[in-house]
């Protein structure tokens, strides 16, 4: 089955759902005065097709100063603090920090395929132990998250760099030698003759080629086949990555002594030995499965007599990334993720064979680029799911991850953090409380339980809904507490009257029931064509007549003698605003303490 793409209008239902899975946050403003009057593909040309600022560097709060490329530390200053630093300057780059309204929107769309590189290639931050390696991750992420778009230049170079690739096989080459990588998977003790398998077979099961469809796959005849590639094969690629180690004792990446990426300018891992003599790297061929038959080895013409060099490993490591991406089941491997991660996280065998094989059609066509098969999928009719109502899994079918519901929410609600260039103070204190929110929501951010990364976006068959169990339901409730509570100290707080003074039209505001219908339909994924009129909901609205009644209920409570008629009487006359806030606070609690607003 071809994707075959929405050419009508978004509306303002499908706008929202387009904006909130794949930025993370926008206004009410965005939906109406922009993207609702938009075709999915102008919507999507708008937010993936523009040329965008890079992001000012993180700066370090003890010296005012950026650290990650001079190497400039406060005397005495631990490591860790600037790792902290590094999470709150990235929180910073999703909110479009300092970044003119008009082009807001799309550099968030950016940042949401960072993260999503960030889910895939996944690090924890305690195993890697240091904030340049963990930014120029960030960096190399953000570099091929556009990978459709011109590559960046480097005119200050007095010789221009080799050209830069844009596509997901060459980036998988560039983590392989990662230092966050190589510091994650214990890359730097996998040596000739003591081969250590850990990224191999992470490369294998979780980045590349995985182990086909979860759930429907055939069982192995022998020990050690996984269907799609055998333990020779895991074991044949360790030998492959061998002698690689971090290069992170450098000051400023001027020095002689980084080693720098030449098409990047990254800083990145380097061989055992030097580059003419990579004394750690196995020379000798390596020889695959019936699986992904090949045999690699080393280019005569880039050793050095019959030693390795730094140029022969990265030839094999090439070598080894043309071998996988050989194999059909990489490029599904890849679509998989990116479906569950925009779409859906159930792939039925027919889903995998029409949707999941056109989206691996397009990732092979377009030379394994990420952007045509995102742009593509974002702009088909699968996506949207064309038929009304929201009785279907493609509108909020997804949980929001803690800092997706943190950010959004603070997005929604039109709050922005403050820019790091003129208020650094504010600016990590505005983040590190997303970061601690999410925290206590179940999402320590880049320190997941383990290699594979947080369980939402590998873990079959539960995915998503591992963010959710009573603890972290009734934490995320309490976030929406402590924001709407004018007496909160939290930095995240909101001002719901004028919240609803500034977006929503007065004659809308004043009628309780429009309003409540108004709100839900922002807000809650799963609602279209509300009515308080019980004969005449048509079941598949998401948000029933009763519930509506009860939001109601709850927002005007029993106060008046006349509720709808004094709510109307004190919005039209300004007078009695503090009660009218006090409704407005019950009625934001109400809406967003619901299981929909998880959703997205």
């Amino acid at each position: 089955m071809p994707l075959l793409e929405l050419n009508a209008p978004l509306g303002y239902k499908r706008a929202l759902h387009l904006l909130r899975r794949c930025t993370f946050g926008f206004t009410k403003q965005d939906i109406e005065d922009t993207f609702e009057n938009l075709t999915p593909r102008q919507a999507i040309n708008l937010l993936f097709r523009q040329t965008l600022p890079d992001p000012p560097l993180p700066i370090n709060p003890e010296t005012n100063q950026e650290w990650v490329e001079s190497g400039l530390y406060a005397p005495e200053q631990m490591d860790g603090e600037l790792q902290e630093a590094f999470k709150r300057w990235f929180v910073g780059q999703m909110m479009a920090s300092g970044i003119p309204a008009n082009q807001k929107l799309a550099y968030s769309a950016r940042e949401k395929i960072v993260y999503f590189l960030h889910t895939h290639f996944t690090t924890i931050q305690e195993k890697v132990g240091n904030s340049r390696s963990l930014y120029f991750q960030n960096a190399l992420y953000r570099m091929f998250a556009l990978d459709d778009m011109p590559p960046p230049t480097f005119p200050d170079l007095p010789v221009p760099p080799p050209p830069l690739v844009l596509n997901f096989k060459n980036l998988t080459i560039k983590v392989s030698v990662d230092n966050a990588m190589i510091a994650l998977l214990d890359g730097n003790l996998n040596v000739k003759g003591s081969p250590n398998e850990n990224y191999a077979r992470e490369l294998f099961e979780l980045y590349s080629i995985g182990r086909g469809l979860e759930g429907s796959l055939p069982e192995a005849t022998e020990q050690g086949d996984y269907i799609v590639y055998k333990e020779q094969d895991v074991q044949a690629a360790a030998r492959v990555l061998s002698g690689w180690t971090t290069n992170t004792d450098f000051d400023s990446i001027t020095d002689t002594t980084v080693t720098l990426d030449p098409e990047t300018q990254l800083p990145r891992g380097r061989v055992r030995g030097n580059a003419l003599d990579a004394s750690g790297h196995d020379n000798d061929p390596k020889v695959f499965s019936n699986r992904m038959p090949g045999t690699i080895t080393p280019d005569p013409l880039l050793l050095n007599g019959n030693r390795a060099t730094e140029e022969s490993a990265l030839d094999e490591l090439r070598q080894l990334i043309d071998l996988i991406y050989a194999q059909p089941e990489t490029a599904k491997h890849i679509c998989r993720k990116l479906y569950r991660f925009f779409v859906y996280h159930e792939i039925t065998p027919a889903i995998d064979a029409s949707i999941i094989q056109d989206m691996a059609d397009t990732f092979v066509a377009s030379g394994f680029k990420l952007q045509p098969v995102i742009e593509n999928l974002l702009c088909s009719q699968i996506f949207y799911d064309a038929a009304p109502g929201v009785g279907d899994d493609a509108f909020g079918g997804i949980i929001k991850s803690p800092l997706e519901l943190v950010i959004n929410t603070v997005g929604s609600f039109g709050l922005t953090v403050p820019d790091q260039n003129t208020d650094l103070a504010s600016f990590y204190n505005f983040t590190g409380e997303i970061i601690s929110v999410a925290d206590n929501q179940g999402m320590n951010f880049f320190q997941p339980f383990d290699v594979a990364g947080y369980e939402a976006y590998h873990q079959f068959p539960i995915y998503h809904r591992s963010w959710i169990n009573v603890n972290y339901l009734t934490r995320r409730y309490d976030f929406i507490r402590n924001i709407v509570n004018p007496m909160s100290a939290s930095l995240l707080k909101i001002d719901v009257y004028q919240f609803v003074k500034d977006n929503v039209p007065d004659a809308i505001s004043a009628n309780a029931k429009d309003l409540v219908i108004e709100l839900c339909g922002y807000f809650l994924p799963v609602s279209d064509s509300l009515t308080f009129d019980e004969t005449a909901d048509d079941g598949v609205s998401g948000i029933t007549a009763e519930r509506l009644k009860y939001f109601l209920h709850v927002f005007l409570s029993d106060i008046d003698p006349d509720p709808e008629a004094a709510w109307t009487q004190r919005w039209t006359t300004g007078v009695g605003i503090s009660t009218a806030t006090e409704q407005l606070q019950r009625l934001f609690n109400v809406l967003l303490q619901t299981p929909e607003y998880q959703l997205q």
